[in-house]
């Protein structure tokens, strides 16, 4: 876990296109939010890996969204029974049901359902806002920081030096 911030930092200091970072932040946002005992969860897990992105932004922002989800439940079930129970979709979401394997994605559960509709639906904004992040802390943050005369003190205890040999290493 220590490695992964060491890299997102890295990765935010970095040379790198901030598209990068803000595609992954936007895709772990994403699977953070849906519960995670479904099959498409593990099948846009896997797909997501074959796109190039930061994997440490990624892998922290499917734990932000694990660690707020359970608090959007709630809307998540609303917004998903509201999806699923659309009279001109019931043919096609029982047709679904006849596909093998497919009921494995559990695609039916008004959970999965609607925490996948706002994972979807927040995936343009969060992609803008982390693209805007980013760039403000490159510009303005990290020289910040570079400046301060407490950054060569904190630079100096053991656990920063220990965090520095990993990013180095």
């Amino acid at each position: 876990m220590l490695k992964a911030i060491v890299n997102l930092f890295k990765a935010l200091c970095a040379n790198s296109n901030p598209g990068e970072i803000a595609h992954a932040m936007a895709c772990g946002l994403l699977l953070g939010l849906m519960p995670k005992n479904n099959l498409l969860w593990y099948l846009v897990f896997v797909f997501i890996f074959f796109i190039r992105f930061n994997k440490a932004a990624y892998l922290l922002m499917i734990l932000f969204g694990a660690a707020i989800s359970p608090a959007l439940d709630p809307l998540f079930d609303r917004l998903g029974y509201a999806f699923l129970t659309i009279p001109s979709l019931s043919g096609f979401f029982g047709d679904l049901m006849d596909i093998p394997f497919v009921a494995f994605t559990k695609f039916n559960n008004s959970v999965v359902m609607g925490s996948f509709l706002i994972g979807l639906a927040l995936y343009i904004p969060m992609c803008l806002l982390g693209h805007l992040l980013v760039r403000v802390i490159r510009k303005y943050a990290v020289p910040a920081l570079r400046k301060a005369p407490v950054f060569k003190t904190i630079a100096n205890l053991p656990l920063i030096a220990k965090i520095a040999s990993v990013a180095r290493g």
